[in-house]
């Protein structure tokens, strides 16, 4: 079973080709104060959780689409442009160098694949036939990098020995009807700077091989020391589909992975423990439906079908009704905001209408707790909202991207939510982009110490950038 879409993809991430309003080619509170959980997407290992933000569709030497990155680094006062690092194929001690239309940054992943305890970006791109990146974390941040070959990656520990392995995704992104399709391998970490891994698994499972992989995650959804693997994938005809797989225990000759049925959607994918049980959950979004659904993880793996729930804009508590050209879920994201121990989701709906701007775009954050996901304390966040930057406008596509990162490390998640398209020029088919920084806190997301950024802000190239077309 797919969803079905009527348009093309094209070379930049889903959530973008969907969007026919502008035609881009492709918490119940604690009152306690929160412990830190252990830290992850700390590139420079300085404890504090660090954002990357990818322009995938940004001019760099010359070359319309090839793309760059910029991390900003988490400190005590959260993000700040004073502590970045740009990243492009014209970055020196990067492989390569910049080509049109590569889209370098439509897709990342991070983890610490060498083992040094800092954590490593892996930026993707569209093209078929040039390689991914991994640069690698250091003291003073990211730097180097080594190539590997694949178009896309996800990082994560698959068979459950403590070190990050990485999944290669050997494909790219088609730019007409039929994919291109993907050959899948597993690397097993350790991986050394030269770009040799400790050893390779089969992927397993073959229905990739008529697929583009678009979005993954990982996460540990039945609680045995490996993480498993969620996918979408574009299909073909406009359509894309989600893929599910659950890491295996037949050891390092073995198929890394079997797949099993998750819920569908075509929007982004997140793994997230929203009941605290000990187990990842899983994620969904579906923006032809403008829901998201939760699939919790047990110890024999995804529960019932039967016990999988969805949300939308009508869901008592949420903010809004449910559109289907909302695009509600094409971005999701899980983490903590409010300290209590249950994750909380960010969703992501970039085709918001509102007033009668279409597509200004909006952020629901839902709250976790025992039962699961609920509509109760849900808030709703748009540039209209009092203490966020800016001013709603058509086609800016608030929400396009999201992320919940906690980059002040006070043990409250923290918003990251992109505008794609901000200041898109008069008949032009995307914009400079930017990204909002809202705090976490016990009662939620906050808007007090708001911070906003763009191209212009990190001094990278800013011309139809699409900065924040995709958050890491």
């Amino acid at each position: 079973m797919f969803v079905s879409r009527s348009y093309k993809v094209w070379s930049v991430p889903l959530v973008a080709g969907v969007l026919a309003l502008g035609g881009v080619p492709a918490l119940a509170g604690s009152a306690g104060a929160a412990t830190a959980s252990p830290v992850r997407d700390d590139f420079n290992g300085d404890g504090y959780k660090d954002l990357a933000v990818a322009a995938p569709i940004a001019t760099v030497g010359g070359k319309k689409g090839a793309g760059y990155v910029a991390v900003l680094y988490g400190g005590p006062h959260g993000l700040t442009k004073d502590r970045r690092t740009v990243i492009s194929r014209s970055t020196s001690g990067i492989p390569g160098g910049p080509a049109a239309g590569e889209n370098f940054g439509i897709q990342l992943s991070t983890g610490d694949l060498d083992g040094d305890g800092r954590t490593d970006l892996i930026i993707g791109q569209a093209s078929a036939t040039r390689n991914a990146v991994v640069v690698w974390g250091g003291k003073s941040g990211l730097s180097g990098g080594v190539s590997v070959p694949a178009a896309a990656t996800q990082a994560g520990d698959f068979d459950g020995d403590g070190r990050q392995d990485l999944v290669l995704f050997r494909g790219g992104r088609s730019q007409v009807d039929d994919p291109i399709g993907t050959r899948a391998t597993v690397w097993r970490g350790p991986l050394s700077r030269t770009g040799k891994p400790a050893g390779t698994k089969a992927f397993g499972a073959t229905d990739l091989q008529y697929d583009d992989v678009l979005y993954s995650a990982a996460g540990d959804v039945n609680g045995d020391g490996r993480d498993d693997l969620a996918l979408t994938d574009y299909v073909g005809e406009g359509a894309s589909t989600s893929r599910f797989y659950l890491a295996t225990s037949s050891g390092p000759s073995g198929d890394a992975f079997t797949r099993y049925e998750a819920p569908e959607g075509d929007g982004q994918v997140a793994f997230g423990d929203i009941n605290h049980d000990g187990y990842d959950d899983v994620v969904r979004g579906a923006t032809n439906y403008s829901t998201v659904t939760v699939a919790l993880g047990s110890a024999s793996g995804l529960k019932p079908k039967s016990t999988w729930r969805s949300y939308s804009q009508n869901t008592a508590g949420v903010p809004g009704g449910k559109e289907t050209e909302d695009l509600f879920g094409a971005a999701v994201a899980a983490g903590d905001i409010n300290g209590d121990g249950y994750d909380d989701v960010a969703v992501g709906a970039p085709g918001e209408e509102l007033g009668y701007d279409d597509g200004a775009g909006m952020v629901t954050v839902l709250y976790g707790g025992r039962d699961g996901l609920t509509g109760k304390g849900a808030q709703g966040f748009t540039q209209d909202t009092k203490g966020v930057p800016g001013a709603v406008e058509a086609s800016d596509n608030f929400g396009g991207s999201v992320g919940l990162l906690d980059v002040n490390r006070n043990g409250y998640a923290d918003l990251a939510a992109a505008a794609p398209r901000e200041n898109m020029e008069e008949g032009a088919s995307t914009g400079e982009g930017a990204v909002w920084s809202l705090r976490g806190r016990p009662t939620g997301i906050v808007t007090d110490a708001a911070f906003t950024f763009g191209p212009r802000t990190v001094g990278a190239p800013v011309a139809h950038a699409w900065f924040g077309g995709t958050l890491s």
